[in-house]
């Protein structure tokens, strides 16, 4: 326990002098550039808000790549007034890049902030979610599955329609019908058909499929 609290209690302390270090050049700069005042005491607490937000997101979040974008852009800029005030730059006679820059960051930080804190963001999922589920198993699957549907019985065998009775035809007609079919056939050039066999004739229709079987 005493070793946690003393390395929390290193953390800390780094902590706040490098935030407190970091405070104080990015005001030494914002107030070389141009911004006085509480404009000058605004902007580190712009970069570190910023800094926040993305770490919070990369903390959170599947989607790392916006969280890494803003990440990378605040901790530049607290980079950068670190070392510019390192003796690198004359405070006296900021250039004009840096005056824009520093005028153009609270646009900046307010398009990236609203942007990580206000997107959909996809949750990390914890590594023992999928082994928590339960997998259902073949023979679980076989019990909850519904009882087979009862087979139907085969459909009746129709009865076969009994043949109608054989026509007996007197030798005469079926003579006289061989004529009338073959003078047909010499008139049309065709075989006479059982219509007009029984119109020609005048029998019914049982004696005329009689004759035309023994034509």
């Amino acid at each position: 326990m005493r070793a946690l609290l003393a390395r929390v209690d290193a953390v800390l302390v780094q902590a706040v002098i490098a935030a407190a270090l970091s405070f104080a050049h990015l005001h030494d700069i914002a107030s070389a550039a141009g911004q006085d005042g509480w404009k000058a005491w605004a902007y580190p607490v712009s970069v570190d808000l910023l800094l926040v937000a993305a770490w919070r997101r990369l903390r959170t979040s599947d989607e790392k790549a916006a969280g890494w974008c803003w990440f990378v852009i605040a901790l530049g800029a607290s980079l950068g007034a670190n070392v510019a005030t390192a003796g690198l730059l004359d405070l006296n006679h900021v250039p004009a890049w840096l005056r824009i820059l520093v005028a153009g960051w609270p646009a900046v930080a307010f398009l990236g902030g609203t942007l990580l804190a206000h997107s959909v963001a996809v949750p990390a999922e914890a590594p023992d979610a999928v082994e928590d589920q339960e997998v259902p198993t073949a023979i679980e699957d076989q019990e909850d599955a519904p009882d087979p549907a009862p087979a139907l019985p085969p459909p009746p065998i129709p009865e076969p329609t009994p043949a109608p009775p054989a026509v007996s035809v007197p030798a005469a007609l079926v003579e006289h019908a061989r004529k009338v079919a073959t003078e047909h056939h010499t008139r049309t050039g065709t075989a006479i058909d059982t219509p007009t066999l029984r119109a020609r004739l005048g029998v019914s229709l049982p004696i005329a499929d009689a004759i035309a079987a023994q034509l």
